[in-house]
């Protein structure tokens, strides 16, 4: 007998955006699913007492003890996103299982990431925003990068972006050291990092102490010429003493898919300072790359339905990891 199954989110545009019909479809194929989207208006009602399997991905709500009650036969939830920590604990308390596919959405960051980082290696940000004319050519090209080949590249955050960063830099034989977020794990400090690294790029795990962990003293001693990426979350960047740095310093590049807030208030020095880029939080999964997280789950589904070992389970311990 196929299990019960449900799409259950907040937003209905998300789950259409993520699931294509015919992933949809697929798994009407492998479960009993339900037609539509559910939300917690739906428990308050009582109609998902008989639902084993929960379907979600962006906009899936952290339910409380109560809510969970109304749930007795829950057994797995499939998250078609990346980080759970927003809902994940109460689900653990209970024994539900967690399916993330986070494997899956850091593969566009870290494909984002390397190709910044091998741009920057070149010096190729700094190299363009100093042609404005012919008389400029000579000048700008003096001021390329070393090139990726032996060159240190930091990479704060030692998660699956991370990782997945490192293995494509290193086979374009980058030096690549990797600073992990908690610092009893580290064998290279944060200072160290900043000042022997052409390239930092951050990747720390959204905790409340990460926050503001980038400082000015830390773009103040970077290299000359180096380059700073964040796709991890604007808030882990002091960003007046950052603007502070990079208007001291042209020599340095910023290039920030996130920011804090974001967008940056308008008037903000990020929008008009030339050795800064911006982009708008592009790095993770967009468009055609969020199917790739449907068909993560869609997988993860079957091995559970054949009871064999799962790929992409979540734990408790993993939410403290990086």
């Amino acid at each position: 007998m196929k299990p019960h199954a449900v799409f259950f989110c907040r937003n209905e545009e998300s789950v259409k955006y993520v699931y294509t019909p015919e992933q949809i479809a697929e798994i009407g194929r492998l479960t009993d699913l339900r037609p539509g989207v559910f939300h917690e208006e739906a428990l308050e009602k009582g109609e998902l007492g008989d639902v084993e399997l929960f379907f979600s991905t962006w906009g899936m709500p952290a339910l409380t003890p109560e809510q969970l009650a109304r749930l007795p036969k829950l057994k797995a939830v499939f998250y078609a996103a990346g980080a759970t920590d927003g809902f994940a604990r109460p689900l653990f308390a209970r024994n539900i299982k967690v399916l993330s596919a986070w494997q899956a959405n850091a593969i566009p960051v870290a494909e984002f990431c390397a190709a910044q980082i091998m741009l920057g290696l070149k010096g190729y940000f700094r190299n363009t925003r100093s042609i404005k004319c012919r008389d400029d050519w000579a000048k700008a090209h003096a001021m390329a990068g070393p090139g990726c080949y032996g060159e240190t590249v930091a990479l704060i955050g030692a998660g699956a972006i991370a990782t997945l960063t490192k293995k494509m830099l290193e086979q374009n034989n980058v030096n690549v050291i990797i600073i992990p977020s908690r610092a009893e794990r580290r064998t290279v400090s944060l200072e160290e990092a900043f000042s022997k690294a052409f390239v930092v790029s951050n990747h720390l795990p959204n905790r409340s102490d990460n926050i503001g962990v980038l400082n000015g003293k830390l773009f103040a001693s970077m290299r000359e010429g180096a380059v700073f990426i964040n796709t991890g979350r604007g808030a882990q960047v002091n960003e007046a003493e950052l603007i502070e740095v990079l208007e001291k310093r042209p020599d340095l590049t910023a290039l920030l898919d996130v920011m804090h807030p974001e967008p940056p208030e308008d008037g903000s020095k990020l929008y008009t300072l030339p050795n800064v880029r911006l982009s708008t939080h592009i790095a993770g999964s967009i468009n055609d790359e969020v199917h790739r997280m449907a068909d993560y789950m869609i997988e993860e589904l079957r091995r559970y339905l054949a009871g064999e070992p799962l790929v992409y389970e979540v734990s408790e311990s993993m939410l403290l990891t990086s």
